[in-house]
């Protein structure tokens, strides 16, 4: 039999319902793709030392991080390997400091040689290079880099689980006895005081050579 307008009505219509809840169903597993992208946005980490820039995620687990890395250099070079050389410099820089310092409160090694009278922590350095005593100390500090350097090969690629600045230098016992908490604490303060000293060796040093005056370097 032929169909007829009322049936073709009707099936018209329920194919039309039946799409329609269809369509409403997919819907509710569709993603909001503007609710999403706001939340991502939001909960993106800020750098606690810089507020207007992300978090570098490759710091987060590390002694005082603060989330400056504003260059981003953790994101390519391994993060062992800058802890490793922001250790080395603020140790190096808090030894500089004392001994650029000391010199121009007037400290001396004697005997003193004749060439080194009257010397200041600036002219010292023309005086050693004329001397010879600055390729001694480039000598010496290459043998020193050169082995350090096995150490650090090592802990990188061969997983020998040494931690980043650890030469197992203790002689006074700072740390012996301390619980893991108090050993942490240790390690952030000299951490947070070598970062200080390489800005301050950086400022003595400036201010020393623009001014040619000496200890406070402050005029």
């Amino acid at each position: 039999p032929l169909p007829t307008p009322t049936n073709t009505r009707n099936s018209t219509m329920m194919k039309t319902a039946l799409l329609a809840s269809l369509i409403a169903g997919a819907s509710a597993f569709a993603p909001a793709s503007s609710g999403v992208k706001t939340t991502a946005l939001s909960a993106a980490k800020k750098s606690a030392a810089l507020p207007f820039l992300p978090a570098p995620a490759n710091l987060e687990g590390y002694l005082g991080d603060v989330g400056f890395d504003p260059l981003r250099f953790s994101d390519f070079a391994p993060m062992d390997f800058l802890r490793e050389a922001e250790i080395k410099h603020g140790r190096i820089c808090m030894l500089a400091w004392t001994g650029f310092a000391a010199v121009d409160m007037g400290a001396r090694i004697y005997p003193l040689p004749e060439a080194y009278e009257g010397l200041t922590s600036v002219t010292a350095h023309d005086a050693l290079v004329q001397q010879g005593a600055m390729s001694q100390i480039f000598l010496w500090i290459t043998v020193i880099e050169t082995i350090s350097t096995i150490s650090l090969i090592q802990m990188l690629y061969e997983d020998s689980g040494r931690e980043p600045g650890d030469f197992g230098l203790d002689p006074i016992g700072f740390l012996n006895g301390k619980s893991e908490e108090e050993v942490n604490r240790m390690k952030l303060r000299e951490l947070k005081n070598g970062r200080l000293a390489m800005l301050a060796f950086s400022g003595a040093c400036t201010q020393a050579v623009l001014t040619g005056n000496g200890f406070p370097y402050t005029f």
